[in-house]
């Protein structure tokens, strides 16, 4: 399953581009809501908890649906498994932005891919585990925002630390002769 994750995203950044993915104007609202117009990390770091959010609704509904245990049996679980496979290929293009944002701080691109293979893991971690109870399913599904709000902060914080690049000194112009 881990394999097929990373050739899925594997095709998605080759499909897209660099310059391709700078286009932020063509995320989808709902991925991220507010920061759509902002920074390509503004936006990553929203659609992160929005899409997990709305990947562990459906879960829900599925829970709500076909009980603890039957949530996963047949195509019971098929929504929640469209529900990812779409959020992969939706956060994909803020996602570039932002690393390309961060190209200057190894660290922050570091965070940056900690806090996507977090998110791949937090939706994969969604299904739940045999015998669990719906209590604790409740707690450890709602576990990843807390984690993802510290990994934000951190990623934030090297994003003010990294010095911007300075503007270039205005070209002087000659003297034109007589």
């Amino acid at each position: 399953m881990r394999s097929l994750i990373g050739i899925v995203l594997l095709l998605v950044f080759a499909i897209l581009r660099p310059e391709i993915a700078s286009a932020l104007d063509k995320v989808d609202p709902y991925i991220c809501p507010t920061k759509a117009q902002g920074s390509g990390l503004d936006c990553f770091l929203e659609a992160v908890p929005q899409t997990y959010t709305m990947c562990r609704h459906i879960k829900s509904i599925e829970i709500i649906e076909f009980g603890m245990t039957g949530a996963q049996e047949g195509v019971h679980g098929a929504k929640t498994e469209s529900c990812i496979d779409k959020h992969k290929f939706s956060i994909a293009r803020p996602f570039q932005a932002a690393l390309r944002e961060a190209a200057r701080s190894k660290e922050e691109v570091q965070g940056l891919h900690q806090l996507f293979a977090a998110w791949l893991e937090s939706l994969g971690n969604l299904v739940p585990g045999p015998n669990e109870t719906y209590p604790g399913y409740r707690e450890r599904v709602m576990q990843p925002y807390r984690d993802f709000e510290e990994r934000s902060l951190a990623i934030r914080a090297l994003a003010e630390a990294t010095p911007k690049p300075a503007a270039a000194p205005a070209a002087k112009r000659k003297k034109s002769g007589p």
